[in-house]
């Protein structure tokens, strides 16, 4: 399994945290429109993730619960069309919970900065760096 290393906060001041991000990136980041469908699953958590362009990375990851840097393990596998997939593990599995977001995603060397906009929950931020 690949693994990475996280970590998430809510935003209070956006302006600020994207200013920032854009001075460290050197860049303006890059906007990306995530749709999640979280299925019911026996451990961790999966979830098919749609892209605008119809694309989907269905992403299978455990990690622990709590505040602080978490180690996550995650294997991922990309549909160039997300819509049967989607219909088959909502037969299969069940639905637990959907999530919309639109992501700013700047890169500091090795690490992915998200901004996120979230429906019905607000402004996060994520760092994630590879391991």
């Amino acid at each position: 399994m690949l693994r990475n290393v996280e970590i998430k906060a809510k935003v209070r001041n956006l302006d600020d945290i994207v200013s920032r991000a854009k001075k460290l990136s050197k860049s303006e980041g890059t906007w990306i429109k995530q749709d999640d469908v979280f299925f019911r699953v026996p451990q961790g958590r999966l979830k098919l993730r749609t892209f605008e362009d119809r694309t989907a990375e269905l992403i299978f990851y455990d990690r622990p619960e709590g505040d602080g840097p978490k180690l996550s393990e995650y294997e991922k596998y990309t549909f160039p069309d997300g819509s049967k997939i989607t219909s088959i593990l909502t037969h299969a599995l069940g639905v637990k919970g959907y999530v919309k977001k639109d992501r700013q995603l700047f890169m500091v060397g090795q690490t992915r900065v998200h901004i996120d906009h979230v429906e019905d929950l607000g402004n996060f931020m994520e760092l994630e760096v590879s391991t």
